[in-house]
């Protein structure tokens, strides 16, 4: 595919995305979170692990914008630094999902047989599992931290995408560009690598963007449950858990972060919908 026909296709790509007024929202607002994560130290003058004691408990003001917390740390700052973690790890767990889903998908489809049958079972498996209770039970078996959360969710969440990869390799593979390349002699990892796999990537893609909003939501759930990212490194699950008992008095510990973690999870998957309506032939 030369240079030309490539532009025209993401011209055509931008094009049908654009239709989605939804998805270009939820596009402007993740690329503003993941700005406002990235460059925190120059939106922020205060440090997210700075303890002030006589700021204990200060509800939203112009000084702190989502109030402080019982150790008078700034609540925006923390969320801010949180989001750095929490979109870190759905974005780096959903792209090693998607890399093991990929390829056991991809061997599976082509190879078939005997290599088809084994990586499946694999893959009922581990669906016959309750996901999160799989991470709890290899969780607490692990250090609770920020590394071991990334692979537990990445090696958790890649059987669904593979089972999907594996459908759409074995349409792939009986098409005749692929057939011919068999009948040429080329050797079959090449076939994969260079004709099924870019030819499987556009459902493969809206996968991952899910992936991310529910590596996120998973996340948050482990911090929430201390299983996860530890205090004092801050995350919007560890947040939500400090402010848990203190709600009736200092309630803007528990609603910016949960409004944090429901704008980006609500963002992610629109960004997903609007993907997979535009990359879809089908719907145009």
């Amino acid at each position: 595919m030369n240079s030309h026909q490539s532009s025209s296709m993401l011209k055509i790509f931008l094009t049908h995305y654009a239709k989605n007024k939804l998805s270009v929202a939820a596009a402007i607002v993740i690329l503003l979170f993941s700005g406002a994560a990235i460059f925190c130290p120059l939106i922020t003058p205060y440090d997210p692990d700075e303890i002030d004691l006589a700021q204990i408990y200060q509800p939203p003001s112009a000084e702190h914008l989502f109030g402080t917390d019982m150790n008078g740390r700034d609540v925006f700052t923390r969320v801010l630094y949180g989001a750095r973690i929490s979109m870190s790890v759905g974005f780096i767990s959903s792209g090693l999902a998607g890399l093991i889903g990929v390829l056991i998908g991809a061997l599976a489809g082509f190879f078939g047989g005997r290599i088809d049958n084994l990586l499946m079972r694999l893959v009922d498996l581990i669906l016959c599992i309750p996901s999160f209770f799989l991470l709890l039970m290899v969780i607490a078996m692990l250090e609770p931290n920020i590394y071991n959360v990334m692979i537990v969710i990445a090696l958790t969440s890649w059987p669904g995408l593979a089972r999907m990869v594996r459908a759409e390799v074995l349409s792939v593979r009986e098409r005749d560009f692929v057939q011919a390349a068999i009948a040429l002699g080329i050797g079959r990892w090449r076939i994969i690598w260079r004709h099924i796999i870019p030819n499987v990537m556009a459902p493969v893609f809206v996968a991952i963007t899910l992936g991310v909003a529910a590596a996120i939501l998973v996340e948050s759930g482990l911090s929430f449950l201390g299983l996860g990212v530890q205090p004092p490194t801050p995350s919007w699950g560890n947040i939500l858990a400090q402010g848990r008992s203190v709600m009736q008095f200092a309630w803007w510990m528990t609603v910016f972060p949960g409004l944090a973690i429901f704008i980006t999870v609500l963002g992610y998957n629109l960004i997903g919908e609007g993907l997979r309506d535009a990359l879809d032939p089908r719907l145009h």
